[in-house]
């Protein structure tokens, strides 16, 4: 069979008795070995181009100097976790450190409502805390634990109005009724009672009463409606929960 490029030659020499059909055998004739040559140049450039398809095996290192375009699928060892050197970092390395950025029980955020399993490829992702912001773990706050409202409250407190009446007079002159038509003031001037009869005795001598007063004690509203009126300045974000 004609060896017409170079994955076709045979690593034993005595097996490569042609080059593109070119008799390069023992005996062959002279004119032969130019054109094997001119052949085997040819097979050279094709190999270099990537003309012929033809695969190409480094056994040792392989420096390059210039710029390095790969097309197709490139592959190469994937290094394990925590690597930090100047090695080529493959897809599942980069999927690995992502899984280890985001572990099961973190929490993603997004303005975007793409879940992150299509994101980045790996793990089960719910909708988590709509609603509600995040809060640190501490004294009387455990993790997962929900509280508070999205609705201002007004806290419960008592209005007491006190009204305190020391009692008044009613003066009437201090009068003294003995019984008869004429009284006598406490002060001893004499009143004529005339025309009003016989009031029954009595005595009324400035006594001090007390009694109720009217006092309205008025509901008054300023301001605005407390409703959500208790939350923090904010943005919305689509937050994401990794269960599994």
């Amino acid at each position: 069979m004609a060896k017409n490029k170079i994955s076709e030659w045979s690593a034993t020499a005595a097996n490569n008795t042609d080059i593109g059909g070119i008799d390069i055998a023992e005996g062959c004739a002279p004119s032969g070995i130019n054109n094997a040559i001119r052949e085997l140049m040819a097979q050279v450039k094709d190999q270099q181009t990537g003309t012929d398809a033809d695969n190409f095996t480094v056994g040792g290192n392989l420096t390059v100097t210039g710029t390095t375009t790969l097309t197709g699928v490139p592959t190469a060892p994937t290094a394990s976790s925590g690597t930090n050197t100047t090695q080529l970092a493959t897809t599942a390395f980069v999927q690995a450190a992502l899984a280890l950025m985001y572990p099961i029980g973190s929490v993603y955020t997004s303005t975007v409502s793409t879940n992150p399993n299509t994101l980045f490829g790996f793990g089960t992702w719910v909708a988590y805390g709509e609603g509600k912001v995040l809060i640190g773990v501490g004294t009387g706050f455990a993790a997962g634990a929900t509280g508070g409202s999205a609705d201002a409250i007004v806290v419960s407190h008592t209005h007491t109005a006190t009204v305190t009446d020391a009692g008044h007079f009613h003066d009437i002159g201090n009068d003294i009724f003995q019984g008869s038509i004429y009284g006598t003031v406490s002060s001893g001037t004499a009143r004529n009672l005339a025309g009003y009869g016989n009031p029954p005795n009595s005595t009324n001598s400035g006594k001090t009463n007390t009694t109720t007063t009217g006092v309205t004690v008025a509901n008054s509203t300023t301001g605005a409606s407390g409703t959500n009126a208790n939350l923090q300045p904010y943005v919305v974000v689509y937050m994401w929960n990794r269960t599994a």
